[in-house]
């Protein structure tokens, strides 16, 4: 401590105590008698000099004791063991801080996986919203077991929807980097260096085989990565394998899907508001009516199309030429049951199954091809059809026009917290939904056979059936394929016509009864 200078007037004894009373010792009041007897111009600014080295004290006080505080949590068993409680706030005390507290509440992160880093993977992602996510959810396995660094997806803007949107405007990308930490080092893009060079096209670019085992990856896509430092997957729908897997990698997959593909905050509001408007009305049944134009083209199914639709079907399926089946006997096809269910044959279908006409029909779908005449039937049978459209005021919406992606990703939500979900084709929406339902505590989804169904249909029009005993065997068919519990169908070499993982993650879903063969 500095020691304290004397007065030089004993008169002026009594205004330096009280002044010393003020404030701590420690400081030194430079001719503050000689002021007080000259009453000279020079008092401002001595009283000037005084309030500097008063509030330099202070802010030097305020930072001891923010610092003290600091290390309060780290150090205190050792330095501040039996402080004042102003720096170890006993439990109630942190109880009611946090009770009080408006700030929100700090998100632990995952610690990060530490691993030498064997390169870089791009990847492009083709298909619609939910191809795409399969595919992610893929390529983050593969980047975990192959101890690469993936860049943030690219999604697909040149198919059929032309959907310009990127990664971050569908996905939250930052839940999606942070919440994967301890699994993969992910990146929104390359370093710099690296960037260059892609820029330059100096990378090396292909499509992985499909429904390859991680073990084509680990001995013939790691050397190139090695070698190239970065490796661009051009294609990645369906290049995992459905089976025979390592657990850890199936698991993975589980949860880069439930957990880390989460949808940006304004689609989960938006989607939660549907949702909230539909519970208010009453249960509702999410019908994922695939009948829009792009699905009829690419299929080939013409059932129920005049001559001039089925003509312009033709030609917009010669017009993309990766669609490589082009000559297609419609009839033929839906036989088999490779054909979307018609808005027709889906209202006597959810007849037979005795759904309720009264029960809310949300269509999770595009436009239907052929509008309100196609759909005439369906509303006669369930008045109570609605769509996002006519649940929200346009305004709603007007961000997500023309983001067919983004508009699908409401459809996602609102068909997972639905009672009841029925796809009428099995493509990877149905799948992905119906895989995230079993994962939800196996909600009901009905799972429709086309094959059958269509036979029967054929039957009942062509007065073979009673109304009874077409019920009677839709429910018969259907009574075991409402979500349960199943094992996945392994099918050797034929992984197209195996069941396919997401639509069954068994691996990770929480049984609430025994696995059956069915």
């Amino acid at each position: 401590m500095c020691r304290l200078e004397k007065s030089e007037n004993k008169s002026d004894y009594g205004a330096e105590k009280e002044k010393e009373s003020r404030w701590q010792m420690g400081f030194k009041y430079m001719g503050e008698s000689k002021v007080e007897k000259t009453k000279s111009p020079v008092v401002p600014r001595s009283r000037v000099k005084l309030w500097i080295i008063r509030a330099t004290t202070t802010a030097l006080l305020w930072t001891c004791v923010v610092q003290l505080t600091a290390l309060g949590d780290s150090w205190g068993p050792k330095v501040l063991k039996g402080w004042p409680s102003c720096f170890t706030p006993s439990e109630k005390d942190s109880r009611l801080a946090v009770k009080l507290s408006s700030a929100p509440a700090k998100i632990h992160l995952p610690p990060k996986r530490v691993y030498k880093n064997n390169g870089y993977l791009m990847v492009s992602c083709n298909g619609g919203l939910n191809q795409m996510r399969a595919a992610i959810c893929d390529m983050v396995s593969i980047a975990r077991f192959l101890n690469v660094t993936l860049i943030v997806p690219e999604l697909d803007r040149t198919s059929f929807w032309n959907d310009p949107s990127e990664f971050q405007d569908i996905f939250d990308v930052d839940h999606f980097i942070t919440s994967l930490r301890d699994e993969v080092r992910i990146l929104k893009e390359l370093p710099p260096r690296l960037k260059r060079r892609v820029e330059l096209g100096m990378v090396h670019s292909m499509p992985p085989i499909s429904w390859s085992h991680i073990s084509y990856y680990m001995h013939q896509i790691l050397p190139l990565i090695q070698k190239y430092k970065i490796v661009h997957l051009n294609k990645t729908d369906a290049r995992l394998a459905n089976n025979h897997l390592p657990i850890e990698i199936q698991k993975l997959r589980c949860r880069v899907n439930f957990s880390a593909l989460r949808f940006t905050p304004q689609i989960e509001e938006l989607g939660r508001r549907v949702i909230k408007l539909l519970r208010q009305r009453g249960p509702f049944l999410v019908l994922h009516l695939r009948y829009e134009m792009d699905m009829l083209a690419f299929s080939g199914c013409s059932q129920g199309c005049n001559d001039e639709e089925v003509e312009e079907l033709t030609r917009m399926r010669y017009a993309y030429p990766w669609w490589k089946e082009k000559v297609i006997n419609s009839d033929l096809k839906r036989k088999d049951g490779l054909c979307p269910l018609t808005p027709e044959e889906t209202a006597l279908i959810l007849r037979a199954l005795d759904i309720d006409r009264s029960i809310q029909i949300y269509i999770a779908a595009g436009e239907i091809y052929g509008g309100e005449r196609r759909m005439a039937n369906l509303r006669a049978a369930y008045p109570n059809l609605v769509r996002k459209e006519t649940l929200l005021e346009p305004a709603d919406l007007r961000f997500f026009q023309n983001h067919s992606s983004q508009m699908a990703a409401l459809d996602y939500l609102v068909s997972l917290q639905s009672d009841i979900f029925v796809p009428t084709y099995d493509g990877n929406m149905a799948k992905v939904v119906e895989g995230h339902r079993r994962f939800l505590g196996f909600k009901k989804t009905i799972l429709l056979d086309r094959k059958l169904l269509v036979d029967l249909i054929d039957q009942y029009n062509d007065g073979l059936l009673t109304w009874e005993k077409f019920s009677s065997l839709v429910k018969e068919v259907h009574a075991n394929r409402m979500g349960r519990p199943t094992r996945r169908i392994v099918i050797p070499d034929k992984p197209k016509e195996e069941d396919y993982f997401y639509a069954n993650p068994q691996e990770c879903l929480q049984l609430i009864e025994p696995l059956s063969n069915a």
